[in-house]
Formats: structure tokens, sequence, C-alpha cells
């Protein structure tokens, strides 16, 4: 919105300057000088002082920009910004919209008015701050920059998109991971409901073969996928989980994977509930249903903290009274680190179904798989095998306990996460 007029001194928040083609005359003024009466050059310069004047005059009005921004986003998902003049006033006019180092705006600034890309990097709490116009004389010879409208709070979600496509996938029965697909409306389920036509997706071991001989033409088995079970994500948020993966941190892609499978628990009428912890409880969200929502509003600003994970303090959050399936996402580094999470578990996995999921490291099966060169690709390939084995004996300790394990690509480890969730619904082990 417009302001009243500013004086010919800037109020606060604005600044007033000269331009480059001010400064070329003056330089220009001053050469001449050398050939030019000192009257002369005294007149020279008055001239062009009273016409930077006359310009710093007409742009001392306030533009009346009008910004359309999101109030949320998704992380590394483009969002549309702009900048726009509502009325057009004498001279040029640049805007320019400053944006936090964790997210891109692309281009950042333009004339007139500005039509940008936002893309987010980091969740959490951002802010938009003022954007910035500078508004240049008619004659090019002053201009005013002014600081206009307010700060603006940028929301930043997990990855949504990707959370979307995996349960419509789910619910249209077209979901798959690793190469596996789970045929049939909601997956197979397990209570027999009715006989109706063949679909193509169906899976070939529900065709009733009975009731395709009496009818002519092919018939399914119909079975109703159970409802109201319960799943429970443990989400460490400890040091472990800050260590930098393919452009982001294993807590970023352990949060989409949580948003993915609260997504699918919706579409398949479930309780999903929340446990994020390091030494203490960070968030607690008990099991509930069409929960997505509730879960995303509280892990979305979840940062990792320097601190050690307390394993058995976020278990005992599980209880008792229902079996559940409990997802447990952490970062199985080595055995040692580990360990308390191998010795907190059993009493769980006695009574739930219990799985341990965690993003692999691309880089570190691409360091084993290039052809070392110099001695230093020996070194770098030497450690990642030694991480691997590491990992492996970490993850033949959780399978010992009666754990189920998922590793997946920081990318896959959503549909991983989904995929054992789904298993152990076609199972009946919820």
């Amino acid at each position: 919105m417009s302001r009243p007029p500013s004086p010919l001194f800037p109020s606060p928040g604005e600044h007033l300057s000269p331009t480059p083609r001010t400064s070329a005359l003056v330089a220009l003024i001053g050469i001449a000088g050398l050939a030019l009466a000192l009257p002369l050059v005294v007149v020279l310069l008055a001239v062009l002082a009273g016409a930077v004047i006359a310009d710093l005059l007409a742009v001392r009005e306030p533009p009346a920009i009008r910004r359309a921004s999101p109030r949320s986003t998704s992380r590394a998902t483009p969002a549309s910004l702009s900048l726009r003049q509502v009325a057009p006033l004498p001279g040029s006019l640049r805007l320019r919209q400053p944006v936090p180092a964790d997210v891109e705006l692309e281009p950042s600034e333009s004339d007139v008015e500005l039509e940008a890309a936002l893309v987010a990097h980091r969740r959490g709490r951002h802010t938009l701050g003022q954007p910035a116009a500078r508004r240049t004389g008619p004659l090019g010879l002053g201009r005013r920059d002014f600081a206009l409208l307010q700060d603006e709070e940028l929301l930043v979600y997990p990855d949504l998109p990707a959370a979307s496509r995996i349960a419509e996938s789910v619910r249209r029965g077209r979901f798959r991971d690793e190469g596996h697909r789970l045929r049939g409306r909601l997956g197979l389920g397990t209570e027999f409901e009715s006989v109706r036509d063949y679909q193509p997706d169906d899976d070939i071991r529900r065709v009733n073969w009975a009731a395709t001989v009496r009818v002519g033409r092919p018939m399914s088995n119909q079975y109703r996928v159970e409802q109201d079970r319960d799943l429970v994500c443990l989400l460490d948020c400890g040091r472990l989980m800050g260590a930098p993966l393919a452009g982001a941190t294993r807590l970023d892609f352990a949060v989409d994977a949580v948003t993915a499978i609260a997504a699918v628990a919706d579409e398949l009428g479930d309780r999903c509930g929340l446990v994020a912890f390091d030494s203490e409880i960070r968030r607690l969200v008990r099991p509930t249903r069409r929960a997505a929502r509730g879960i995303v509003a509280a892990l979305f600003d979840l940062e990792p903290t320097p601190v050690q994970s307390d394993y058995t303090r976020a278990l005992r959050e599980v209880g008792s009274a229902k079996r559940s399936f409990v997802l447990v996402l952490t970062d199985l580094l080595e055995p040692s680190a580990a360990r308390p999470l191998v010795d907190a578990i059993p009493t769980v996995a006695r009574r739930h179904h219990a799985v341990v999921a965690s993003a692999t490291d691309p880089e570190l099966e691409a360091m084993l798989a290039r052809d070392p060169r110099t001695g230093l690709d020996v070194q770098r390939a030497v450690a990642a095998a030694e991480v691997l084995e590491s990992r492996a004996r970490a993850v033949a300790a959780l399978r010992g306990v009666r754990a189920a394990v998922v590793e997946a690509a920081p990318e896959k480890l959503g549909a991983a996460c989904v995929q054992a969730y789904l298993r152990a619904k076609a199972r009946a082990r919820l």
C-alpha cells in the first residue's frame, strides 16, 4: 500500500543515491573544466545538482506494491512468488525480494514486476523479508530505495507431493517399490467380502475360478482391508540424524518417510501416531485416525540436536495395550551406536511388529564402485567398506532381536517404509 510522499531527505528504511549516469556527468564536467573557465564549470555543476534534486523529488513517492507469495510450501518443491506495481509512476522501477540462505528465488529481482520460482531447501519456519523497490527519476540522475510491506512467515513442510503420490498409488492399487507391486484396490486384504468382475489390475491369486466357470467371465474375490490398526512412528532427532545426506540431512528424509506413511494410514483408515525424540521427547502425537495433518504440523520444524538419543525413553511411549506397527527411523551407523536401540527394542518387539528404518548413503556405494586411480581413492574405498561393514553388523544385531530392518536410498525411504507397513497388514501382523 502507498504512504504519503517522502520529503527530499529519506525516511528510515529509505536511501537516496546518485546514479552511475550522474557520476559519469560529474567526471565529464571535471575533465572539461581543464579547458573551461571556472565560472562555467560551477554553472554546469549547479545545473547538474538541480537536475539530480528534481529527479529525487520526482521519485519521492513510494510505489504501491502487491506481493503474492505462498504462506507454505514443501521442501525442494517449486512455488510461485510475484511482486507487482499497483499503479505506474514516473521514472523506472526495479523490484527485489530478499530471501533467507536456505531459500532460493530465481530471479530475485526484476524491472516493474517480478515473477519468480521459490524453492526452499530446509524445512521449518522462514521469513521472507520486506521487498525492496528502487525508483530512478525520469532523467536517470537520482534514485531512491524503499523497503515496502512487512516481513512474512514462510512455513516449509516435508515433501508433501511425494507423500500424496504414494498414498494415491496405494489407494488405486498401483503402488510399486523395488519392483514389487501390491495389486488391487488398497492392497490385497485378508478378510473376504464379495465376488466381483475381474479387473486388469487384480492379483491372479484372487481369481475365483469356480465363479468364473459358472458365469462364463473372469471373476475375482474382493477382500476387505482391515482398518483401525495402530501405527507409531518413532523419529530420532539426535546427533546422528544431523549428518548431511544427498543434499539434505538424514532427519529430512526420515521426516519425509513419516509424512508418507501417515498419508497412507489415512487412506487405509488406520490410526497413526508420532514420537519425536532425542534425549527427551520432543513431540508426541497419540495414534488417531486422519492423523496425517496433525503429524505434519508437529514435525515440520524439527531440527537435529547434538545429543545422544534415548531409545528406551522413546519406546516407553508405545505402550502395550494393542499390537501396533512400530517404526523407528534412525541412523544405523555402527554396532556401538546402535547398541542402545538393540538393547531397548526387544521389549517392544515381543508385543508389536517392530521395524527399524534407515536411509543408506549412495556416496559410500559409489566410492566402492569407482576404480581407484590414486592412493586417496584407495583410502576412501577402504573407509567406505569399513562403514558399510559396521552398518551390516548393526543391522544383523537388530534382526537378531526380532526387529525387521528397512534400508533404502534416501529418496526411496518413504516408499520402502510404506511397503513394510502394507506387507505387515497383508500378513495380518497388526
